[in-house]
């Protein structure tokens, strides 16, 4: 049972995306730690997280094997450690509220630990679409998990009622339980909905210049391939906008890595991207790296002008572009090989003032942190965008990472009251509405450039105004519970 919880909760993400298991894997954990010792709960919490995460992460078998291992490894220890505190938490008369706190606490955890945290695996990153995401907008993507889990505890109880034959009167309050709790989780889109109303709205595209399939192209070879398919794709979409097939556009976001030399150090890479922004002749918004230190960045080009204003990335992905015990993993993998020197992080919101638009950045693995996101929000941004780079993840024909990011991306755009620009080199790129709506997509591997007339919404949703208040509140509560269950069962006659 344990192992079918976390097969369940693996498929209740992309590429599966069978939204409704969400609940029904918490209620298969609680029915198979039921009762047991210790030693059980962690077994079967190995069990259920291993399940969770190995095909979660398939995706990251593509970059190295070891690093997939390593990363299923660490994240299925947390969460079976993690799970000895539902013995205690299940002996609490309410333990459906005590169990969905418990299981944004252990999130909270893998959000956070090890460096940095890994916020993938959220419950609430799977309900993108579904009529329960609306929670995400009253208080973040916490509170959308702390419902879909307690829905749930509430199934649990109630099947544990019943297989414990139960009296009828238990049996229908249990029920009631379900009904309600099922009700209130299903009912977010009418708790809350962002519906912009008469207000200023701008055309963004997004370009997809997709990159060589193969891995054995020489760095700097496949690195001015992809730039050059970059900008041959932005001219292409002028030549379109010139003769009045497309309308032109206020803002145009290239991926992350769009270029992977330094415009200021190559006299050729900077040619080739100033031809494209001319030849647009609107802002160019351009995933770049830059050396000297090495950052990870979002740099605004104007025509005529070039580069301006840098968004650099702040939360570095750990063992890709940062690696930890580098003198130790050199030894036995190629690891520090394929990341010779650690990028240097950025350390603040960023926003670029673009007319009426003020387009706030997140840089691919940043999707995942609401911290961040919000900050954008609160900074001014009344536009969003994701610059990303899948390609290393989709070269056996996977599309896990890609698709459980672009949910992410609906998630923060339901949390925040933002439309949303997705821009990846290979797909899938999005334009997303602040509801979450997907108004624009593409497929993988195909070079394409997306556009959409969005809104420019400068209110605030309650969860951008809450911040991480609900998060950290659950979490306390379930600390207290926690704390309350081991005192009671020290005490003579409680048990």
């Amino acid at each position: 049972m344990a192992v079918i919880a976390g097969l369940a909760l693996a498929a209740a993400f992309p590429p599966v995306g069978v939204w409704p298991l969400a609940m029904v894997g918490p209620a298969l954990l609680i029915l198979a730690v039921w009762g047991k010792g210790p030693r059980a709960t962690v077994g079967l919490g190995l069990a259920c997280g291993g399940a969770f995460f190995v095909p979660l992460f398939s995706w990251l078998i593509n970059v190295a094997w070891y690093a997939w291992a390593a990363l299923v490894v660490l994240e299925t220890v947390i969460f079976a450690v993690a799970a000895l505190g539902l013995r205690p938490l299940l002996r609490l008369r309410a333990w459906p509220l005590a169990v969905a706190g418990w299981w944004v606490a252990q999130e909270a955890v893998r959000d956070r630990i090890p460096w940095g945290g890994m916020p993938w695996g959220r419950l609430a990153m799977s309900q993108a679409g579904a009529p329960t995401s609306g929670w995400a907008a009253i208080g973040g993507p916490p509170l959308l998990s702390f419902a879909l889990a307690l829905t749930g505890g509430c199934l649990a109880f109630a099947l544990i009622t019943v297989l414990g034959h139960g009296r009828p009167g238990q049996h229908r309050a249990a029920g009631a339980m379900v009904v309600l709790a099922l009700g209130a989780a299903m009912a977010g889109n009418l708790a809350w909905t962002t519906t912009p109303g008469p207000g200023p709205t701008a055309i963004v595209a997004t370009v997809q210049g997709n990159v060589p399939h193969s891995r054995s192209l020489p760095k700097v070879l496949r690195a001015t391939t992809v730039t050059a398919n970059h900008a041959r794709a932005t001219i292409k979409f002028a030549g379109q906008v010139r003769a009045g097939r497309e309308p032109a556009p206020d803002v145009v976001i290239w991926p992350e890595n769009s270029t992977d030399i330094d415009p200021s150090l190559s006299p050729n890479t900077y040619a080739t991207i100033a031809a494209a922004v001319a030849a647009i002749g609107r802002p160019v918004l351009v995933g770049a790296v830059l050396d000297h230190p090495v950052r990870n960045a979002g740099q605004l080009w104007l025509p005529g002008r070039g580069p301006t204003q840098v968004y650099l990335k702040r939360q570095l992905v750990p063992f890709g572009e940062v690696i930890p015990f580098r003198g130790f993993l050199d030894t036995f993998t190629s690891l520090p090989s394929l990341q010779p020197q650690n990028f240097t992080p950025g350390h603040r919101a960023v926003v670029f003032r673009i007319g009426q638009i003020r387009l706030g950045d997140v840089i691919c693995y940043e999707v995942g942190f609401d911290n961040l996101v919000r900050s954008e929000v609160l900074a001014g941004a009344n536009l969003l965008t994701v610059q990303t780079n899948d390609a290393d993840f989709e070269l056996d024909g996977q599309t896990g990472e890609t698709l459980q990011q672009l949910g992410m991306a609906r998630i923060d755009a339901v949390t925040t009251g933002r439309a949303v620009a997705v821009a990846s080199t290979t797909g899938i790129s999005a334009i997303i509405a602040p509801d979450g709506r997907v108004l624009a997509r593409s497929t993988t591997w195909k070079q394409v450039v997306l556009e959409a007339r969005v809104p420019l919404l400068s209110g605030f949703t309650p969860a951008d105004r809450v911040g991480s208040w609900p998060e950290l509140v659950i979490v306390g509560l379930t600390l207290l519970a926690l704390g309350w269950a081991l005192i009671r069962r020290r005490q003579p006659g409680t048990e």
